[in-house]
């Protein structure tokens, strides 16, 4: 019988394989969408990309409720829960990046989302680091409130942006209403704008909790 233990796990880890497969049927769409009479192939990619990226980022929600549910609660979960975040990021914002790109939506568009994703980037190699740092004096390196808003606005966060790049070329969509064509555009900027604030805000406070620990670790080699 399976331990409800390795099934949180296993809800954990399938983050990784489901935002490849988005990945893949995002990527599979967009070459798709620019190919004669390729749209009804790019329709239903479309919507099996949203669906993968709708299911990984449901299985952030998934796992932590199963974990303090059943009280199996790990050290192993507390590290590989963050950990697939980040491949979470890796993946998505340059497969975003890309599509902005490909679509030629300009330095007005890409130049921001390319900002965004080097941010996560940045943020997360430091953070891990960090916390390397903390467990090396037997720190919790659970995530802090930051860090789970940050995280509860990413995953919806890029599917929104997704969802712009990819459905706004519909025939439906491009019908000159202005929620399309002015709203729409401008939710995506104010959401990287907000995104940014989360992950500089997030970056700060983890920096401030785990920084006695980068202290001591340099006080005891000498530096």
């Amino acid at each position: 019988m399976i331990s409800r233990s390795a099934i949180v796990n296993a809800i954990t880890f399938a983050r990784a394989p489901l935002i490849f497969m988005w990945a893949v049927f995002a990527v599979m769409g967009e070459l798709a969408r620019a190919c004669p009479e390729g749209g009804a192939r790019s329709a239903a990619l479309a919507v099996l990309a949203s669906l993968s990226m709708l299911l990984s980022g449901l299985t952030d929600l998934w796992d932590g409720q199963l974990a303090r549910r059943w009280n199996v609660v790990s050290t192993l979960g507390k590290m590989a829960d963050p950990l697939m975040d980040k491949v979470f990021y890796l993946v998505a914002f340059p497969v975003l990046v890309w599509l902005a790109s490909h679509q030629g939506a300009g330095a007005v568009h890409t130049i921001p989302l390319l900002a965004l994703t080097i941010l996560y980037l940045l943020r997360d190699t430091w953070v891990t680091f960090m916390r390397t740092i903390g467990t090396m004096y037997g720190a919790d390196v659970g995530a802090m409130w930051i860090g789970k808003v940050r995280t509860a606005v990413s995953f919806p966060g890029a599917g929104w942006i997704y969802a712009y790049y990819c459905f706004r070329w519909f025939a439906p969509l491009r019908c000159g209403c202005p929620l399309v064509d002015v709203a729409w555009p401008a939710s995506v900027f104010a959401l990287e704008v907000l995104l940014a604030a989360l992950t500089i805000a997030s970056l700060v406070t983890y920096t401030r909790s785990y920084l006695p620990y980068l202290r001591r670790a340099l006080y005891e080699t000498g530096i």
